[in-house]
């Protein structure tokens, strides 16, 4: 693949700080390198707000020009959401390639989709994006001749036409509808079986799917790079108790993800939405760790799971170069996904947690409902069996979530 030059412009408007406007642009620069571009240049300018018609100032843009012209730049990415209009402008004004924050992340879901299903929410995002945009794209849209942002429905030129792109969008969402019957269904039936179910979510590059395979044994797409997971997967793991669980590592989260992107994967999504567990991954050696957990809690509450006990895993702590200091205020843990140590303390304290949330009970079973045991060993969270011999029983200690159906027999019991 080719690499591009690419020079990054940004306004810093006054309600933004310093510090989260330079996170923002870093992270650009980031999702530039991903999408197979290099920075070469970040050309910044305070403004109370954005210019209506060409996104910076008349002067920058000039300054902007000049670089562009003199180091044969191949693109300008810029790090808001532009109008069509100031699309279109800065494009006539520059003579290159110009694309906004939310198309950059676009185009990476385009290139990192692996399914079927991730395709086609990633075309419907893609093209919900666009149909708003589609007056006075002409000149933009000709120069594109392959690279960042020519990936998905860019290829096939649907931009061309506004009937062709809405008669495509209904046909996605139509075939979008069976996609939601069987996630449903699976869900159902996962939901019959009672099994516990765990949601790994956090910013992107935070290491979920290092953790999601160390516990699972799989083989998911582990990268340094911002999305390297697209499609959620789901596998069975078992809690030091006996405990039966599914975990499913998700895509991952980022500061001002585009709104289309998140309509179009709210199928995905869902799947956080329906855990009984979540484990959010922080990257402990992130000079901005406060700000991604921040974006992440803001996105939980959107996605209706802000409710659901959480474990917060502050990961990478091999990579600290000085002590960090654990916050009292919620349940945590610090490891290195790479320690074989540390995913059975993070195993322990999800238990830890759960002991916390779920409600205790103390029964005794005869022997011969050794089916029964088993059946309560690897649903709910034993932590003491007993055999009693001369009475021939079992004693039989632990905690069990308060909608599971063993909580009635257990309170019967």
């Amino acid at each position: 693949m080719t690499v591009e030059k690419v020079l990054v412009i940004a306004v810093n408007q006054s309600k933004k700080s310093e510090r989260q406007f330079q996170s923002s642009l870093d992270e650009l620069v980031s999702l530039c390198k991903t999408a197979g571009g290099l920075v070469h240049h970040v050309i910044t300018q305070n403004r109370d707000r954005i210019h209506p018609a060409t996104y910076i100032g008349e002067g920058k843009l000039q300054e902007v020009k000049q670089i562009v012209d003199g180091e044969e730049m191949d693109l300008v990415v810029a790090n808001n959401e532009l109008s069509a209009g100031q699309i279109r402008n800065l494009a006539d004004a520059l003579g290159v390639r110009v694309l906004d924050r939310s198309q950059l992340i676009l185009d990476i879901f385009a290139m990192r989709a692996q399914t079927k299903e991730g395709k086609l929410q990633v075309e419907l995002a893609q093209l919900e994006y666009l149909l708003p945009r589609l007056h006075g794209q002409g000149a933009n849209l000709s120069r594109l001749g392959g690279g960042i942002g020519t990936r998905g429905p860019g290829e096939t030129k649907l931009e061309t036409d506004r009937r062709h792109i809405e008669r495509r969008i209904y046909d996605i969402k139509r075939r979008f509808q069976l996609v939601v019957k069987q996630r449903d269904q699976y869900r159902k039936r996962r939901r019959a079986n009672d099994i516990f179910q765990i949601a790994i979510v956090g910013y992107t590059n935070a290491g979920k799917s290092t953790i999601f395979n160390r516990l699972t044994n799989s083989q998911s797409l582990e990268e340094d790079q911002l999305f390297a997971t697209l499609d959620p997967l789901t596998r069975r793991i078992q809690l030091p108790s006996g405990l039966n669980s599914l975990i499913t590592d998700t895509v991952g989260f980022i500061q001002d993800l585009p709104t289309a992107l998140i309509a179009a994967f709210k199928s995905t999504l869902e799947e956080v939405a329906e855990a009984d567990f979540l484990l959010h991954v922080v990257d402990v050696s992130d000079p901005d760790l406060l700000q991604q957990q921040e974006t992440v809690r803001k996105l939980l509450t959107e996605l209706d799971a802000a409710h659901i006990p959480v474990l917060t895993v502050y990961n990478k702590k091999d990579q600290l170069e000085a002590d960090f200091f654990l916050a009292n205020q919620f349940p945590n843990v610090q490891i290195s996904a790479w320690e074989e140590a540390d995913l059975q303390t993070l195993l322990m304290k999800i238990e830890e947690v759960l002991k916390e949330e779920w409600d205790f009970f103390d029964i005794v079973l005869d022997i011969n409902e050794g089916d029964l045991l088993y059946q309560l060993q690897s649903s709910t969270l034993v932590v003491k069996k007993d055999l009693i011999e001369e009475m021939n029983q079992y004693h039989v200690q632990g905690y069990v979530r308060k909608d599971h159906p063993f909580h009635r027999f257990v309170e019967e019991k």
